[in-house]
């Protein structure tokens, strides 16, 4: 009898042990698919991170290498007035905006020390010759410069339309201007009817020039 029980006891200890084994073995395969899932969980979530940063933003995206694309909030409507000193070397006198009135004009920002208005300088003089005739008004305003330096940037590129300093960035600052060069197009009426923040091609000067003689 005394047999029979350690043979039963024995069955239910191996029951017992192969019931331990088997949890452990459920438990690890349990811990190993855990273990996959989250693992491919986080190289999802680096790939997903990886591609963002090599994803332009939204706003860089349309941007052209010289520049970003932002919106004009004054297309539409009047462009903003003022009253700057002209650049020239000789008596000091101010020129108005106001005064241009009837005309269309072409509203240059630029500094300096922007390469980029460099770049462009020569296709804003020539072009602001051919336009005379056609009642189109050059003007570049001198933004956060010295007189002295804007002077000199204008000796070195031959610019011979008028040129203002905004000494102070206020002008700049009015007109939503982050960036030189920015160029606005204002209409006889004096509305802006469009916007070029970055360096322009001849192409998008033309553009926007027939947009004013439209």
């Amino acid at each position: 009898m005394e047999a029979k029980d350690n043979i039963a006891d024995d069955k239910l200890q191996n029951t017992q042990s192969a019931k331990v084994t088997t949890k452990r073995k459920s438990s690890r395969r349990r811990n190993i698919a855990i273990f996959t899932v989250v693992s491919l969980l986080n190289v999802g979530l680096l790939v997903l991170l990886w591609s963002q940063l090599l994803t332009p933003a939204p706003n860089q995206a349309g941007a052209s290498s010289d520049g970003p694309t932002v919106a004009n909030p004054l297309k539409g409507r009047p462009a903003p007035g003022f009253k700057l000193t002209v650049l020239n070397a000789k008596q000091a006198t101010t020129l108005d905006l106001a005064s241009l009135k009837g005309k269309a004009v072409v509203l240059n920002f630029w500094s300096s020390s922007c390469v980029p208005c460099q770049d462009e300088a020569s296709l804003l003089q020539s072009t602001s010759q051919r336009m005379q005739s056609k009642g189109i008004v050059f003007l570049g305003v001198d933004f956060e410069d010295t007189q002295g330096d804007g002077l000199s940037f204008m000796q070195k590129y031959g610019i011979t339309y008028p040129n203002v300093l905004d000494a102070n960035g206020a002008t700049a600052i009015n007109y939503g201007v982050t960036y030189t060069p920015t160029t606005y197009f204002i209409n006889s009426r004096g509305v802006v009817v469009s916007m070029i923040p970055r360096e322009m091609t001849a192409q998008d000067l033309q553009t926007n020039l027939q947009l004013l003689m439209g």
